[in-house]
């Protein structure tokens, strides 16, 4: 483990240790793997956060920033209300109108990128940003190092139609939490590892797999 992500876990396992945290970050699923009169119910949707925000910045991401593993889009990692103002203070941030930042989520699910938010000591929302992999310091901890306890998952499992499902293989491709695999020339999906974020969804070319709630 890096110097970067040994910094971080060291202060997530600290907050976590005193209960100033339950967990570091949540998965968001993307906005257009919902019906459009769908779109509004999940108070978690990110631009309902950003909608409800006072004030919402945007800066490079950090973390692609120092591994620089990948050609994914560097602005799309947006500040919230007194941590989008400071950063704007510090020259490291601008400030964005919410209908910028639509344009920025989606060209983010073009590239198959992970909403999540995260969060501080007191629980509440400081960040949203939009994350690799091969980058992103949670989801690195996650999948790396089984840290599964930083990252919670969203409160939607996608669904697949097996009748319907062709076996294409693009969900596959587009799955970073490994849920979705293909067994002689068939997608096999364990639901169990779905962390609900919604990509599959956005490239599934025959609509046979979709979005609902958890507890369903």
């Amino acid at each position: 483990m890096d110097d970067f992500l040994k910094d971080r876990l060291i202060k997530y396992d600290d907050w976590l240790d005193h209960g100033q945290i339950s967990f570091s970050s949540k998965i968001i699923p993307v906005r257009e793997s919902f019906p459009a009169q769908q779109w509004v119910l999940p108070s978690e949707q990110v631009l309902e956060i950003l909608h409800n925000a006072q004030f919402v910045a945007v800066q490079n991401c950090g973390c692609r920033v120092h591994y620089s593993r990948c050609d994914n889009p560097l602005e799309v990692c947006f500040l919230l209300n007194e941590r989008g103002e400071h950063s704007i203070e510090k020259g490291r941030a601008r400030p964005v109108t919410v209908s910028e930042a639509a344009d920025i989520i989606r060209k983010a699910d073009e590239y198959g990128l992970i909403h999540l938010t995260l969060y501080q000591p007191d629980h509440e929302i400081y960040a949203l940003c939009n994350c690799c992999p091969c980058c992103c310091h949670d989801l690195q901890l996650m999948k790396d190092y089984n840290r599964r306890d930083l990252v919670v998952r969203s409160e939607y499992i996608a669904v697949t139609d097996e009748d319907s499902c062709t076996n294409c293989g693009k969900c596959v491709e587009r799955c970073i939490f490994d849920a979705r695999t293909c067994k002689d020339g068939h997608m096999i999906y364990d639901p169990d590892l779905c962390l609900g974020c919604g990509l599959c969804v956005t490239v599934c070319p025959v609509s046979a797999t979709t979005m609902q709630p958890r507890d369903r």
